[in-house]
């Protein structure tokens, strides 16, 4: 009988065989925020053509989105993966570009991909680490980011422990809307923009918990609210045609424990559900509540997931951002979070597979 030690390395020692298979090989860093799926495209997509974010990101959609589905369905990833191709830079001292994918598509903004980038950004070399705090600066599709990487811990000085970044300016677009959603009833929501637009519900209302049990309920009511909301509100961003879409739904309740100001359940893209607080959701929700009066400037809350992973968000400055046209008092929102680094992996995209460009299945 042969020990397993030798069978192991049998199996470890394949290598796709040029001969008799066509393989594309993409390699990637596997990434969670607060429990949320990060895989950071390192090597092996296509460079993607353009001089600005936006029209690598046209690109991709036209060029390349088979490879998005590939890396995003079924058999390498599922409904609720995400990730992020990186590129060149658009502006001179940004250190790289990001793109966001999932299921559906494309997203102009991420807040938990932000936190994952800068982190691997620091710890890989990408980005030179500056002592205890590493400027990390991202073009993404909605504009320039800035973020902060934080060495806290003095025994592991080049492990990233925290990391802020400041939004594009956040604004609400639209309060007190209601619409009527079939098989729902009434829907009262306000509408704002922390990077990408949600639509914000008070759960309580619609007699929601957002608790894990009640998943399949959360993405049900967020599909048919946002389908309704886009086919009933038109949607404009004052700049960017690109970004005038509804993203998601975030459902808003109080958390489980008294010390967190509230919960986020943000269901986006095609029915996925953010296991994270959701950092351009958490935009938003700050720039709601400076212009309501709740939480004034430079003070911060606490919002929490699903799974009880928290995110810390404040405004941190107030301005006016828009045309003569479309002008909005926003704010700038500085959101915080920690993210973890869980694998590395090779993904073989087998040209005679029938599959090859992925499937998926709830």
């Amino acid at each position: 009988m042969k020990k397993l030690t030798s069978v192991i390395e049998k199996f470890d020692q394949w290598q796709p065989n040029s001969n008799q298979e066509h393989f594309l090989t993409i390699q990637t860093l596997e990434c969670h925020t607060g429990g949320e799926p990060l895989r950071i495209i390192t090597s092996g997509f296509p460079e993607l053509k353009g001089e600005t974010i936006l029209a690598m990101r046209r690109d991709c959609q036209q060029n390349h989105d088979q490879l998005r589905r590939a890396l995003m369905f079924e058999p390498r990833g599922h409904a609720d993966m995400y990730g992020a191709i990186i590129t060149r830079a658009e502006r001179a001292d940004s250190h790289f570009g990001a793109i966001f994918i999932h299921n559906e598509g494309y997203s102009t903004m991420c807040g938990h991909a932000v936190i994952a980038l800068a982190k691997c950004a620091v710890e890989s070399g990408v980005v030179a680490q500056t002592g205890s705090v590493t400027e990390v600066i991202i073009d993404v599709p909605c504009g320039q980011i800035r973020a902060k990487a934080f060495a806290q811990d003095k025994a592991k000085p080049n492990i990233i422990s925290q990391v802020s970044f400041d939004s594009v300016p956040a604004f609400v677009f639209a309060t007190k809307q209601s619409i009527e959603v079939k098989e729902i009833g009434t829907v009262h929501f306000d509408i704002a923009f922390g990077g990408a637009f949600y639509a914000y519900v008070q759960a309580s209302t619609l007699g929601l918990s957002l608790v894990p049990k009640e998943q399949e309920k959360l993405i049900d009511y967020g599909r048919k609210i946002k389908n309704a909301i886009m086919n009933n509100l038109p949607i404009t961003h004052p700049f960017e045609a690109d970004l005038s879409f509804l993203y998601g739904v975030i459902f808003v309740d109080s958390s489980p424990r008294e010390s967190i100001h509230s919960r986020n359940v943000c269901i986006f893209a095609d029915g996925e559900l953010d296991r994270s607080p959701t950092g351009s959701g958490v935009s938003g929700r700050i720039a709601l509540h400076v212009a309501k009066k709740e939480v004034p400037l430079q003070q911060s809350i606490i919002i929490d997931s699903i799974l009880g992973s928290q995110f810390n968000v404040q405004a941190i400055a107030q301005i006016n951002y828009g045309t003569q046209d479309q002008s909005y008092d926003a704010v700038i929102a500085q959101v915080t979070g920690e993210a973890f680094i869980c694998g590395k992996a090779q993904w073989l995209i087998n040209q005679d597979d029938p599959l090859k460009d992925g499937f998926l299945l709830r």
